[in-house]
């Protein structure tokens, strides 16, 4: 009886298998087909560039570097502290790395409190993990006119490692300290995941791969600070932080400054230097000397009384809306371009070597400003809408005149401008103190961009005339209206 019973049930599952068999290739086929199906709706509509990947969240976690360290605990590791701790901390850790001086020193500070270094000996080196509202303040001040003198308090990063990480719904002040990272590799000199870093008189000196601050939420507000990063990467991304510069100056970067605003208050970039190393546009990423971009949330960026010179692209908009007055664009290839969403160009100068602004899509205004020694002005795609006036021209190149015939062969020179151009040629030498201020602060020879026919003074008082090819031939004793009638 067993036996049949044995029997009967394996007659049941062979069946099974084999009416089952038919439907889990059909669902196997399915499967491989949805996936290699393509998707011409993303085709249609790709998803926003990216000029970098993504940051994978919290990347550097200090247990792997401390591993002896717990919340809760301070060296010498194993002896508890009291909540709260002390509100103001003095240590004197320079000229003895790898120690943890620095960093025990941040953990008695309690909430609120303020963390003094002095660095009598050299550097201070170390990883501070900050996780409660501080301050740290560098001994003896710091200012940023006298960056080279290297007299400042400084606070290096360990080889590969942030020189400082803040965490979520945390307010870091920073005063008068140098940050350093000389060989940052992957890792950014300050990295915030949702916090809040207020800066003023700070230094970093970053070489790496990364960014010297990378903010993924929260707030950045640097004021009078000076950053020397040495990076492929731009020196400060927001990833949907608040960016707030004021008396910043940033060079030695392959980019200045990249900003996905957020769902929070916009961007302010004012009376800021951004200085990039001029690499040509066919090695590594696009240098821009500020990126705007925008994934979901349409933000606002306001740029005001802002030098921008020596990269590719000056301003670079995907997808946001941008506002730049009374600044300088300078060095560049392009001096504005705009990919996607709004831009606002007013009262600046812009001084590029093929385009102006160029516009590919979305709307553009741009009035009431100076451009300078381009071969085009504006380039607009048929997409894009922009609406140009009262802005002038300086160059040789786009502002020459046509050759008109006279009589015979005998020509005179036309400047012609076009009422919907949106621009006006000028016709006298670009002015001294503005090319100082633009690319002679970077030692550039002055260049007038003036465009004058040759002997045009003698032809305007009635001498001679012009061939076709716009050389000047002397009329001899024909002169005044004579000259065109025989």
């Amino acid at each position: 009886m067993n036996t049949l019973t044995i029997a009967v049930s394996a007659l049941a599952i062979a069946a099974g298998l084999t009416v089952a068999a038919p439907d889990a290739q059909a669902q196997t086929a399915a499967r491989v087909e949805s996936q290699t199906r393509p998707n011409f709706g993303l085709l249609l509509d790709p998803p926003a560039s990216q000029s970098r990947p993504q940051q994978r969240p919290r990347r550097w976690n200090y247990d792997t570097h401390r591993p002896d360290w717990r919340p809760g605990h301070q060296p010498p590791y194993g002896g508890p502290i009291i909540p709260g701790g002390e509100e103001i901390v003095l240590v004197d850790c320079g000229g003895n790395p790898g120690t943890g001086g620095v960093e025990a020193a941040v953990q008695r500070v309690r909430p609120g409190g303020t963390l003094v270094i002095r660095a009598r000996g050299g550097a201070c080196v170390g990883w501070l993990n900050v996780d409660k509202p501080m301050t740290i303040i560098g001994e003896g001040g710091f200012d940023p006119r006298r960056w080279n003198e290297g007299s400042a308090i400084t606070l290096q990063a360990p080889d590969g490692l942030p020189c400082i990480t803040v965490a979520s719904g945390v307010r870091l002040e920073l005063r008068d300290v140098v940050l350093a990272s000389p060989r940052g590799g992957d890792a950014a000199c300050i990295v915030s995941y949702g916090g809040q870093i207020v800066a003023n008189r700070l230094g970093i000196r970053h070489a790496g791969d990364e960014a010297a601050i990378y903010a993924d939420g929260g707030a950045v507000d640097l004021r009078d600070t000076i950053i020397d990063a040495l990076t492929i990467a731009p020196a400060i991304v927001a990833d949907g932080a608040t960016l707030n510069l004021w008396e910043t100056v940033i060079s030695g970067s392959q980019s200045g400054i990249e900003i996905v605003p957020g769902n929070a208050d916009p961007s302010r970039i004012d009376s800021v230097t951004l200085s990039g190393a001029e690499t040509p546009n066919n090695f590594g990423p696009r240098s821009i000397g500020l990126a705007v971009r925008s994934r979901r949330d349409y933000g606002r960026v306001e740029v005001v009384n802002t030098r921008i010179c020596g990269f590719s692209e000056g301003v670079a908009v995907e997808g946001a809306s941008v506002t730049v007055s009374g600044s300088k664009i300078c060095r560049a290839d392009k001096g504005a371009v705009l990919y996607n969403g709004e831009l606002t160009l007013t009262d600046s100068r812009v001084r590029a070597g093929s385009v102006g602004v160029a516009v590919q899509s979305g709307r553009a205004i741009v009035t009431n400003n100076t451009f300078v020694g381009m071969r085009e002005v504006f380039d607009r795609e048929y997409r894009a809408t922009l609406d140009a006036s009262g802005n002038r021209v300086w160059s040789d190149e786009l502002c020459r005149p046509r050759w008109e015939p006279r009589y015979r062969d005998r020509y005179a020179p036309q400047w012609y401008q076009s009422p919907d151009q949106g621009y006006e040629c000028q016709f006298t030498a670009y002015p001294r103190d503005w090319w100082d201020e633009m690319d002679g602060a970077y030692g550039d020879p002055y260049e007038s961009y003036s465009y004058m026919p040759d002997n045009y003074g003698r032809f305007q008082q009635g001498d001679g005339w012009y061939d076709s090819n716009g050389r000047y031939v002397d009329g001899g004793r024909v002169r005044g209206e004579d000259r065109w009638r025989r």
